[in-house]
This record gives structure tokens, sequence and C-alpha cells, in this order.
């Protein structure tokens, strides 16, 4: 069984991974409507890439025999003033999760949680991942910011998707 204070935290971080789902689906139909391609199918894969951590989460969750409680989520912010600000919104949001996984991860070793810990050990290598992405993303954009070809011709070269991670918590429904 996961400690209580990390299920409560846990059912918190629900909410925060829907809502930076909400919130990359947004930046995704931003790019969508600026005819942008490459950076909207970025972030359409980026908000699946969310909504999948939130359902290990309700995964794991079922499996300790607990139930997910699924917050009410409040709408993304979907104006931007300039191609820059999304990204600049997406690495913020990287850092703030990166925060509350180890947040997590602490509550679990302080509860001698140790099945939670090694549970969050795979987001904790993820967030990793997510804060270079997003940094890297933040430098093109922000240097290209007034040539959208040049952003989307990075994309297209640099970004090689997500392939299946076999080290990967189970995603609920799936």
């Amino acid at each position: 069984m996961a400690a209580p204070a990390f299920v409560a935290k846990l059912n918190e971080q629900l909410g925060h991974e829907f809502d930076a789902h909400q919130q990359y689906v947004a930046i995704a139909t931003y790019y969508d409507a600026l005819t942008m391609p490459q950076m909207a199918a970025l972030f359409y894969a980026q908000a699946v890439e969310e909504r999948d951590h939130a359902m290990m989460m309700v995964q794991y969750l079922l499996d300790s025999d607990e139930v997910p409680q699924i917050p009410a989520l409040e709408a993304p912010r979907a104006g931007f003033a300039d191609v820059v600000e999304p990204v600049e919104l997406a690495l913020a949001q990287e850092k703030r999760v990166t925060q509350q996984i180890n947040e997590l991860t602490r509550i679990a070793r302080d509860e001698n949680d140790f099945a939670s810990d090694q549970f969050m050990q795979w987001f904790i290598k993820e967030q990793v991942e997510e804060v270079a992405k997003m940094s890297d993303l933040l430098a093109v954009v922000t240097r290209s910011k007034d040539d959208y070809e040049r952003i989307e011709d990075w994309v297209a070269r640099e970004d090689e998707g997500e392939s299946d991670d076999p080290t990967a918590p189970p995603v609920a429904g799936r």
C-alpha cells in the first residue's frame, strides 16, 4: 500500500498532469492556427505524453488499491503575444512539474514508501529530458522568432518524437 501522504499528493499531481495536457493542446492549436505544423505536432505529442503521465499515475493508484481522484481543471491559456511566449510557458511548466515530482519522491522517502519511491524514478528521468527539450526549443524559437520557417525546419530536423520506453510505468486503459 502506498503511504497516505503520498497518495494525497499523487492525486493532486493528477490535476497538474491533466492541466499540462490541456495547456499543451492550447499551445499546439496556437501554432496550428499560425500554419506551423511542426510546432503544432510537437505540442500535440507533448499533450498526449502529459495525458499518459497522468494515466500512469492513475494506474499506480489503482494498483495500490486506491481510488484516483480526478480533479476539475481551469481553462488553459490560449492567447500569446508571439511564437516565443508559448515555449516560455512550456519550459516554466516543465520546471514546475520537476519540482512537484521531486516533492512526491521526497514524501515517498520520508514515509519509507519504497514502492512509490521506485515508481517516481522514471518521472525524475523524464523531467530531465523534458526540461532539456524545452530549453533547447526556447533557444531556437527566441533566436528565430521572426523566421517561422527556420523554426519549423529545426523542429523537423531535431524532433525525433517519443519512442516506447520499456521502463515506463503502465498507462491505465492500455
